[in-house]
């Protein structure tokens, strides 16, 4: 059995595997349970191997490519159109084996167990921040309904909600005091456990000589920095910056036909996530770009003045992510004055 070019359809527990040889010949199908599968791979001569990039799939192609072989992460969606019949985990399988040896296919970059750490340390901290978020709305909410009205900002709550408990004028009940003081001392473990989070990614901040040249752009702080570093891993992974910028989801949605080109609202795909940071960091910089003489505030301003703030902040981000990309493939030291106009 020669197995060339290997597809695998991975799940929690079972896997379905489809080998071709060279000739593009059906050498092997079989199924396999997930304590068998790294002792198969383990003896199996080294081949091309591909996965979908989905849950799990970075720890499998680590694994395998520790045992020799080349393992290339396909986006689901790049693979679907290879499925030829109805859906199942073995045509699943031939369809990712037929797809990985598609000479203009694109791959999904293999993480490394430190980008992955760091990754988790960003969507811990995202699930935290999504909790603190219902929670203040909950309580404000709960509070209306005695007449009681918080403005919107988290300030406020954490500085107004004391104020409300020992205030004795108002409808609150003794229950309900003891009740919406219980609510206050979770905001308050809610924020010590953000706060602990923020300095963790502070520190690999610090610590990586990348992810400071990366902190010295405009917008991008310890949070965006730490999550495209661990997000990008290599530069090489794009040939240039708008290849990042799209993966980002930062350049227009195009629907073109018949010579017509026909440019829509930015994409959205990739990571909402690292997109959503590097949108609120340009919104920060646009802000106080307002008087400033220096190059990139001019540019800034005049940006603003012609597409309004909401597109300014989108184009400052794909703006930010090009410099990004160019600073992790060049290894040089960030300067504004040099690309403003860039």
């Amino acid at each position: 059995m020669n197995i060339t070019t290997l597809g695998i359809d991975i799940a929690k527990n079972v896997f379905h595997l489809h080998g071709t040889d060279q000739h593009g010949k059906v050498v092997l199908r079989k199924r396999l349970r997930r304590e068998q599968l790294l002792t198969f791979m383990q003896n199996l001569p080294a081949c091309l191997v591909g996965m979908e990039a989905c849950g799990g799939a970075h720890y499998w192609a680590r694994k395998f490519q520790s045992y020799g072989h080349t393992v290339k992460l396909m986006a689901p969606q790049y693979v679907k159109p290879y499925v030829k019949t109805n859906k199942n985990d073995y045509n699943d399988a031939e369809a990712i084996n037929e797809a990985v040896g598609r000479p203009t296919m694109r791959f999904v970059g293999i993480k490394a167990l430190w980008q992955q750490d760091i990754q988790t340390l960003h969507r811990t901290r995202s699930r935290l921040m999504q909790t603190r978020t219902a929670l203040v709305n909950q309580i404000r909410g709960l509070l209306m309904e005695y007449g009681i009205v918080i403005p919107r900002q988290i300030g406020q709550l954490r500085r107004g909600l004391p104020l409300v408990l020992e205030d004795t004028g108002n409808e609150l009940s003794a229950d309900m005091r003891s009740l919406f003081a219980e609510l206050y001392e979770e905001l308050k473990g809610l924020d010590e456990r953000i706060n602990e989070q923020d300095k963790r990614i502070t520190a690999i901040h610090r610590a990586s000589e990348l992810s400071r040249r990366l902190g010295e752009v405009e917008g991008i702080g310890p949070l965006t920095a730490t999550a495209f570093v661990s997000a990008i891993g290599e530069a090489n992974i794009f040939k240039r910056g708008r290849d990042c910028s799209a993966w980002l989801g930062l350049v227009p949605r195009q629907y073109s036909t018949g010579g017509k080109t026909v440019l829509g609202s930015i994409s959205k795909r990739g990571d909402r996530y690292l997109r959503t940071n590097l949108i609120h960091g340009a919104r920060s910089v646009i802000s106080k770009a307002e008087g400033r003489t220096d190059p990139r505030s001019r540019w800034i301003q005049q940006l603003k003045s012609r597409v309004g703030m909401n597109k300014a902040c989108v184009a400052l981000a794909n703006k930010n992510a090009r410099i990004l990309w160019a600073l992790m493939a060049s290894g040089e030291q960030y300067r504004a004055n040099e690309t403003a106009n860039a």
